[in-house]
């Protein structure tokens, strides 16, 4: 086999460990994203906690840049102390190392049983979380096939003349070395795909123990550059944390590799074979920078605050007030194409207003205070603006002459911005007033009634993202996708409701004092569910599949 297509498949099966490790994170995003994050921002105050949080949401995401980009958003928004951020980003790089000796093993099996457990799953129903599970499933196969591909599209290069040249300058140039991992890293925006191609590798005989340290410390290099790199445009406050990273574990992989190639330790103590001796290093070394991180977490967290503040940009604009752009141009009346078209980004930028406070209520349950309060109810102000205006800019366009398709869609449009004024006002006049009561009387739930209003809030928010792709897209399937799960919500309502009069029932102290709230919240949350998935109704209709009523003919 020629060298070339040796090549073409060593990078068709990359591809494909990059692509399952992608989906594998997107499913569990998807399906849990929201949980996870609540579940983070509750243990974080507790540094042991953090470390913890950290390790099992890489190990969920396999990513542990991805849990570095999230925990600096929890600390640009103050919801997270900048050190605890770090204490998790510490903990997330023990994770994502441990999912990489958990791929190590003999996981062939896993194969043919998750490809056609994930493929029937994600085919077989409907309901979003059930697809996205199937959806992970499915990653998990392909991570595995993957790397049985990597192994064999590398076992020609054991006959290789050239690459026992390349590897002995390797050895020989440590430092090119230790960079072109870094590179590779930063190119595959993945650590743990750069080390099981190194491991794999190495389970070949193509790369030897001393040689697969080095590359494992550039790894943590590139790795650790990633997220400074896609937050560089970021607000400071964001930037922290990824910096912090990059000072702990970049220059801390550059030091190991300064006192690794001086003092040149036997690597034999790590495991009795080269893939154990280089996974067991690359664990190793992130448990050094954990165990070395803690006494110098605040030294790193002030550093990286001095870093952050020279590079950020004079804020010039302060005295600049926020300008609302507005798609609503008069001009356009003339021609009904181009009025609706403005229209219907008006209504978006409702939509993604609307979604901002979908998010943060729920926020506001568990930490709320007036200035946040004040906050959420501007946004609904804001709603109320765009509300009055973009009815205004449809009735002066249907005084001129439309066709009947461009009548229909000015309807859906002014049906999809009369509900979301009405969500609007559902989240600031009704759930705005529950977290006021929970505030007031300092009321906390249960852990069991707290997630189950986590779980039913997500679906709603899921619903919510449906409901206005569907708005631009008019797509058929997701207008489907989004009633079938109006229709699973509201026996997940019924179910809710049992499960707390039963801790009613049971005499549950903190279940009788948020009883009211709790219920209500579910109400609330149903019906504005119901409203965005009614924004689909136009679709279906106009595709015949929509029933005149829900009622049986007596």
């Amino acid at each position: 086999m020629s060298g070339s297509v040796v090549l073409l498949h060593l990078a068709g099966a990359v591809a494909l460990l990059l692509f399952a490790t992608r989906m594998v994170r997107t499913g569990v995003e998807r399906a849990y994203g929201d949980v996870l994050r609540h579940k983070l921002r509750d243990t974080m105050r507790n540094p042991l906690m953090a470390v913890l949080a950290g390790t099992a949401l890489a190990i969920a995401l396999q990513s542990s840049t991805a849990v570095t980009l999230l925990v600096g958003s929890f600390a640009g928004a103050g919801i997270v102390s900048g050190m605890a951020g770090q204490l998790a980003v510490r903990g997330a790089e023990i994770g994502s190392a441990l999912v990489i000796k958990i791929l190590t093993f003999d996981l062939s099996l896993l194969v043919p049983v998750c490809l056609a457990a994930g493929t029937a799953m994600f085919l077989a129903t409907e309901r979003r979380s059930w697809q996205q599970f199937g959806r992970i499933l499915v990653g998990i196969g392909l991570l595995v096939l993957s790397l049985e591909m990597v192994g064999q599209a590398s076992e020609p290069l054991r006959e290789s003349k050239l690459l026992p040249v390349i590897i002995d300058y390797f050895k020989g140039d440590p430092v090119t070395a230790y960079l072109l991992a870094a590179l590779i890293t930063w190119l595959f925006h993945s650590s743990i795909a750069a080390v099981l191609l190194i491991v794999t590798l190495a389970g070949r005989g193509l790369v030897p123990p001393e040689l697969g340290i080095v590359l494992v410390l550039g790894v943590n290099l590139g790795s650790s550059v990633i997220a400074p790199l896609l937050t560089r445009s970021a607000e400071p406050a964001v930037r922290v944390v990824p910096v912090g990273n990059l000072l702990m574990r970049g220059a801390g992989s550059l030091v190991m590799l300064v006192l690794f190639l001086s003092f040149k330790p036997p690597v034999a103590f790590l495991g009795t074979s080269v893939p154990d001796q280089i996974i067991n290093a690359h664990i190793l070394f992130n448990c050094i920078i954990l165990v070395a991180g803690l006494p110098l977490a605040r030294l790193v967290y002030s550093a990286s605050e001095k870093i952050v503040a020279m590079g950020a940009k004079p804020d010039a604009a302060k005295d600049m007030a926020v300008v609302e752009l507005s798609a609503l141009n008069e001009a356009a009346l003339d021609t009904p194409s181009q009025a609706l078209a403005n229209a219907t980004r008006e209504v978006v930028r409702v939509c993604e207003t609307v979604e901002i406070m979908l998010q943060r209520i729920i926020e506001l349950y568990e930490d709320a205070d007036a200035d946040k309060i004040k906050a959420l109810a501007a946004l609904d102000d804001r709603v109320d603006r765009k509300h009055a205006a973009i009815k205004l800019y449809l009735a002066k366009a249907t005084i001129r002459p439309m066709t009947e398709d461009e009548a229909l869609r000015c309807q859906e449009l002014l049906g999809a911005c009369v509900k979301l004024e009405q969500v609007g006002d559902i989240i600031v006049r009704n759930m705005l007033a529950h977290v006021q009561k929970k505030l007031d009387r300092g009321l906390e739930f249960t852990s069991e009634g707290w997630r189950e209003l986590l779980s039913f809030h997500q679906a709603v928010l899921a619903n919510a993202r449906l409901s206005f792709n569907v708005l631009v897209s008019r797509d058929l399937k997701t207008a489907r996708q989004l009633v079938a799960e109006k229709d699973h919500l509201r026996d997940v309502e019924k179910e809710t409701s049992q499960s707390h009069f039963l801790r009613l029932r049971d005499g549950t102290i903190k279940s009788v004092e948020t009883s009211s709230i709790h219920l209500d919240t579910i109400r609330d949350l149903k019906q504005i569910n119901s409203m965005l998935a009614s924004m689909a109704y136009p679709v279906l209709e106009e595709h015949g599949l929509l029933q005149g009523s829900r009622l049986k003919a007596s």
